[in-house]
């Protein structure tokens, strides 16, 4: 009797990882307009087709690596705190140090991040499926609002001032153009506080 055995592709997590990192360093590196599967799978050290074990074409990899990657970049600016019985202004300072740390520690994917946040795909692909990441960050200010702490404003403006004054400073860090320190850190955490206190 003769037995024949279907040859089956598993997936390696290894090798999902290599896929990951390459892509990311590719797009920090040379763009969207200019990334291919090739050039990805050349810098993963994997077969082309072998991505495609992973991901059905390149937006699918493009949107479950930037859902992963915010994913990850909430995880890392929640940490440890609870987000409905911690102190609204601590929330707020401990979240802002968390980014800041998440950004120093996770550079590449920081910069991927901003990357796809200026690129068209990010409506097209993925804008309302990473929005439940942060959905502990909508109720902190919501609780924040409700306890006449924080203006009567769209959660979305309160959080840029959290957000974008950690952010636009760290890339002008990455660049060599500003220096972070704690008394320069701990400024920015008031004067973002002010702007959105009541």
């Amino acid at each position: 009797m003769n037995v024949y055995y279907r040859t089956m592709r598993y997936k390696d997590e290894n090798k999902s990882e290599s896929i990951f990192q390459a892509t990311i360093q590719l797009l920090n590196e040379i763009g969207f307009s200019e990334i291919s599967m090739s050039k990805i799978a050349k810098r993963a050290g994997v077969s082309p087709s072998t991505i495609y074990v992973y991901f059905e074409n390149k937006e699918d990899m493009l949107k479950k690596i930037y859902l992963n990657v915010k994913e990850k970049l909430s995880y890392g600016m929640i940490g440890d705190i609870d987000t409905e019985a911690d102190p609204t202004k601590e929330t707020f300072e401990a979240i802002m140090r968390n980014l800041m740390d998440f950004i120093k520690n996770n550079k590449e994917e920081f910069l991927f991040i901003e990357q796809f946040a200026n690129s068209p795909l990010v409506e097209k692909l993925c804008s309302e499926a990473s929005l439940k990441f942060f959905k502990p960050f909508y109720d902190m200010v919501e609780r924040g609002k409700k306890q006449n702490l924080l203006k009567n404003a769209h959660p979305d403006i309160l959080l840029t001032f959290c957000y974008f004054p950690v952010t636009q400073l760290a890339k002008e860090n990455f660049k060599g153009t500003f220096e972070f320190s704690e008394e320069v850190f701990s400024q920015i955490i008031e004067i973002s506080w002010d702007a959105i206190k009541k």
